[in-house]
C-alpha cells in the first residue's frame, strides 16, 4: 500500500464492529497487513499464507498491485482496497478477528514518496494510528514496519538501534524520514499507555522480485540498465555504502517478530550488515549480467545518507535471525524477474 489522501474531514476511527465469529478458520491465526500489495507486503503475505495464517491484505494501490497476490485463493487471503487514512468502510468494519497486525503502508523509494509527499506523511501518521487502534481493538501483537532512514545521514557506522539519528526535519527525504520516526514515537505511546504487544522493525535495503522497475531506487535502476545495456547510474563519486538484505530474509525477520514472545516495546534492525559502496555494488550487478561495467556519474540528492550499515547483534540474539541469502543469488534471482517484466 502506498499513502493515502488523507482528507482532515475524515470521521476519526474510534470504534470497530466485531460481527460474527471466524467460519472455518477456527484453527488458524489470522494476519492484518497493511501494503499488503507492495514489494515487500505481497511477500510476507507469502511466508504467512505457508505458515498457515488467514491474511486481510489492505491496501489503498497507491503504489502497490494485486498482481502480486494472484497466486492466493480466496480462502487464504482477502483482499480490502482501502485507504487506511480515511475512515473504515464496511467490509473493514466487519473484520471479526486478528492476531496480528503489521503495519507496512507506506511509499518506500524517493520517486514514490516525492510524488506523494504529504500522502507519506498522512499514512505515517493518521495510517499508523489507525492501525495502532485496529490492534488495540482485538488485542493484537503490532509490527510496525520502519526503516533505517530514521537514522538519516548517520555519524556512525554500524547503526545500532539505540542511536537517534542525524536527520534533517526540513528536507526533501522529511516525509518519509520524519513520518517514520513520529511512526515508532507514536507506536511507542500505545505501548505505554496501553499495553499494546509490539515490535518496530527497521529495515534496510530490501530488494528482489516484485520491485517496480521504475522504482527509483539503485537496485532496480542497475539491474534494468544493465539489461537494456545503459550505463550504470551513480550518484555521488559512488563511495557511499548500502547494505543489502535479499527480501526472503527480511521477510523471516518479520516473522520472527511476529511469532516470538516477550518481546513488547523492542526494536530491531533487519537488514544485511554486509556493507558495500555503490560502485562496488555495481561491479556486482555486472558480473551477474554477464556485461562490462559502465558507469554515469550524477550529483548526489540531497540529504543522500553517506553510509548505511546495520548492526544486528540484537536481532541474533532476541529473534534468531541473520541473513542467508548471498548478493550474488539475491541478484541473480532479482535478474531473473526484471528479464520477465521486461520480456527477456
Amino acid at each position: 500500500m502506498g499513502s493515502g489522501t488523507g482528507a482532515s474531514d475524515a470521521k476519526p476511527m474510534t470504534s470497530w464492529s466485531t460481527l460474527g465469529k471466524r467460519k472455518g478458520r477456527e484453527s488458524m491465526k489470522t494476519a492484518i497487513i497493511t501494503g499488503a500489495a507492495g514489494f515487500m507486503g505481497s511477500h510476507l503475505v507469502d511466508k504467512l499464507v505457508e505458515n498457515d495464517y488467514f491474511v486481510v491484505a489492505i491496501d489503498n494501490l497507491a503504489t502497490g498491485t494485486w498482481d502480486n497476490l494472484k497466486h492466493h485463493r480466496d480462502e487464504h487471503v482477502k483482499r480490502l482496497t482501502w485507504d487506511i487514512t480515511e475512515y473504515p468502510p464496511d467490509d473493514v468494519l466487519s473484520i471479526d478477528q486478528a492476531d496480528v497486525v503489521v503495519h507496512l503502508a507506506s511509499a518506500a523509494s524517493p520517486i514514490h514518496y516525492r510524488r506523494l509527499a504529504l500522502e507519506t506523511l498522512r499514512v505515517n501518521s493518521i495510517g499508523t494510528e489507525n492501525a495502532l487502534k485496529l490492534a488495540r481493538k482485538f488485542q493484537a501483537r503490532f509490527i510496525l514496519g520502519s526503516t533505517s532512514e530514521v537514522y538519516g545521514d548517520p555519524q556512525v557506522s554500524p547503526q545500532s538501534e539505540t542511536y537517534w539519528g542525524h536527520v534533517n526535519p526540513n528536507g526533501e527525504r522529511a516525509c518519509y524520514d520524519e513520518g517514520k520516526r513520529y511512526g515508532e514515537a507514536i507506536a511507542m505511546e500505545y505501548h505505554r499507555q496501553f499495553g499494546l504487544d509490539l515490535r518496530i522493525l527497521r529495515f534496510f535495503n530490501c530488494y528482489g522480485p516484485r520491485m517496480q522497475s521504475e522504482d527509483g531506487r539503485v537496485v532496480p535502476n542497475f539491474v534494468r540498465q544493465a539489461l537494456e545495456g545503459k550505463p550504470l547510474t551513480v550518484y555521488g563519486d559512488g563511495q557511499q555504502t548500502r547494505s543489502f538484505c535479499y527480501v526472503s530474509d527480511e521477510v523471516e525477520g518479520i516473522y520472527q517478530a511476529i511469532i516470538r514472545d516477550g518481546l513488547s516495546g523492542e526494536v530491531f534492525n533487519i537488514g544485511n550488515p554486509e556493507e558495500r559502496t555503490i560502485l562496488n555494488f555495481a561491479q556486482a550487478v555486472a558480473k551477474v549480467a554477464g556485461v562490462p561495467l559502465y558507469t554515469e556519474f550524477r550529483p548526489l540528492p540531497a540529504d543522500d545518507p553517506t553510509n548505511r550499515c546495520p548492526n544486528i547483534d540484537k536481532a541474533k540474539k532476541y529473534l534468531g535471525w541473520s541473513p542467508k541469502v548471498s548478493l550474488e543469488e539475491g541478484l541473480e534471482k532479482t535478474f531473473a524477474y526484471f528479464k520477465e517484466q521486461l520480456g527477456q
